[in-house]
């Protein structure tokens, strides 16, 4: 089996490839970006499984995670994430991620949710995804806490996709999903609980 893991942290991505390689005797190779994954991926052929930070270089969010998975050829692609929240998780597997792996997972469950997502299923912590959701930022990805600093600088749509590369209909979805999370009416209403709760 042939795995792909995408970290900007070297000692990380250095640690699960020596796990796996010992572990489940896999061919396991390792980049440190989204571009670098997608270079390696049209360079040597699909992969059985694509591991991808969530916060490195290149991946926008879950964009990444769309755009890999159309490189692997719908093959798995899973999000390796150090900022464990449900709602992330939630997101990155309705987004099509096959899972949603803790940094801080054990080695032997590490071991076990590669095999079974190369299985074709789709893994996430069973406690981690019963936990209840937190009030505050831990309710918002990181992403929508970029747009939230945006409309709180009181930009358009326009000015927040341009400063963090995005899309302006994807800023515009951001907008949409942290106003419900938060119980906001509108983006000024998202500004004033935003500064309540210290979330900016």
């Amino acid at each position: 089996m042939r795995i792909l893991i995408a970290d900007d942290h070297g000692l990380v991505r250095e640690a699960i490839a020596a796990l796996l390689k010992v572990e489940s005797e896999a061919e396991v190779d390792t980049v440190g970006s989204l571009p670098e994954a997608i270079d390696q991926v049209k360079g040597t052929g699909t992969y059985d499984l694509v591991l991808l930070d969530y916060n490195m270089p290149g991946m926008n969010g879950l964009d990444g995670l769309t755009e890999m998975r159309d490189v692997n050829e719908e093959r798995p692609v899973a999000i390796l994430s150090g900022t464990t929240t449900r709602v992330l998780a939630e997101e990155a597997i309705a987004a099509g991620a096959s899972g949603f792996v803790p940094k801080t997972l054990a080695s032997k469950s590490m071991v076990a949710a590669v095999r079974f997502m190369v299985e074709g299923e789709v893994y996430a912590p069973f406690d981690f995804m019963q936990q209840k959701t937190d009030p505050g930022s831990s309710l918002l990805t990181n992403r929508e806490l970029d747009v939230l600093n945006g409309i709180c600088r009181g930009q358009s749509n326009k000015e927040i996709a341009r400063d963090y590369g995005l899309h302006e209909a994807t800023v515009k979805l951001h907008a949409k999903t942290l106003c419900r999370k938060l119980n906001a009416r509108n983006r000024t209403h998202a500004a004033m609980i935003a500064r309540d709760r210290n979330l900016v």
